[in-house]
């Protein structure tokens, strides 16, 4: 898990070119997506981090994005996750 404040945008760039990075979250709210969700787009810097798995982010209690995972996001609303 890195936070968006502790890293510079070209390693940014650079971690994602490399899929080190490939999802999003929002940590205040422990909602992870995708990195191309318009939702995850409008947070704030100091609030978003990034994860290099799925595992990652259900590990660290995130549950997944409404908009931009519906399929992961059904099932973690009923339960299977």
């Amino acid at each position: 898990m890195i936070k968006h404040i502790d890293i510079s945008d070209s390693e940014l760039r650079s971690k994602i070119r490399r899929k080190d990075i490939l999802l999003g979250g929002n940590r205040k709210l422990k909602i992870y997506g995708t990195l191309s969700c318009t939702s995850g787009k409008r947070m704030k810097r100091e609030n978003r981090i990034f994860f290099s798995s799925e595992n990652e982010a259900i590990e660290n209690a995130y549950r997944p994005c409404g908009h931009c995972m519906k399929e992961q996001y059904s099932k973690w609303k009923n339960g299977i996750i």
